[in-house]
């Protein structure tokens, strides 16, 4: 099994509950992450009804699931309800709203009440700072950093990553994720690092499984099925 190899721990990022069950199942995945991107993509109808139905069958890991909200009034009213879901729900709040105005006197309330946070759409070594300034020592605190989306502009994300990780490190039950991989390359990238949390789409996690594959094997089965395919197109050149 892949995972004996690895220290850090892949939280399935989705929002189908089939996949999110078959995740659990496959003993790779233990925890899961969920935003209003991909629930519209799955077609979620009830925010509250879908989150019930994901925490009555996941219950011993954590799940995080994002306010709504763009001002910090209503995030707050959102966070205290949708915390009150269950023991193992995690409350994402974006680092800022969507007019760019900080969330940290949020972040520094609610995890004064002691609810679980997930810290969203972090890119910078500032706003990690922030982060772990205000939350409180020992409250549990996810600080998802969206290292994929920093690399798709060009910059390298693993220095901004282990700098994160030692400011992650000031405070007891803070932990470090690595959001938004773009190749399961990655997986290894943040566990060398000593990053706690990687998010992973079934798809990254499903090629988990082709750790230390014989490349000469590879090469063949690839060749093999671009003939397949080009069978299946019908063209003739000649």
């Amino acid at each position: 099994m892949i995972m004996k190899d690895l220290s850090i721990k892949i939280y399935a990022d989705g929002a189908v509950v089939e996949e999110m069950l078959d995740a659990l199942k496959s003993g790779v995945v233990t925890g899961f992450t969920t935003n209003p991107s991909l629930m519209k993509k799955a077609g979620i109808t009830s925010y509250i009804a879908f989150a019930e139905e994901v925490l009555a069958s996941i219950t011993e890991y954590p799940v995080s699931f994002e306010v709504f909200a763009d001002d910090l009034e209503t995030m707050e009213k959102e966070a205290i309800k949708i915390a009150g879901l269950g023991e193992n729900v995690y409350v994402k709040i974006p680092i800022t709203n969507s007019l760019g105005e900080t969330t940290i006197p949020l972040i520094r309330r609610l995890s004064e009440q002691g609810i679980k946070l997930n810290v969203t759409a972090i890119f910078t070594l500032d706003q990690v700072k922030e982060t772990v300034a205000a939350v409180k020592d020992g409250v549990p605190t996810i600080v998802s950093v969206f290292a994929g989306r920093v690399a798709d502009t060009g910059v390298d994300p693993e220095p901004l990553m282990k700098e994160a990780l030692e400011i992650c490190r000031y405070k007891q039950a803070v932990e470090l994720l690595w959001a938004s991989p773009r190749e399961v390359y990655n997986v290894y990238q943040a566990d060398r690092l000593g990053v706690d949390i990687i998010t992973c789409t079934p798809a990254i996690i499903n090629k988990l499984s082709l750790k230390d594959k014989d490349l000469n094997e590879y090469s063949l089965e690839t060749v093999q099925m671009f003939l397949k395919d080009s069978q299946s197109l019908g063209f003739s050149i000649l």
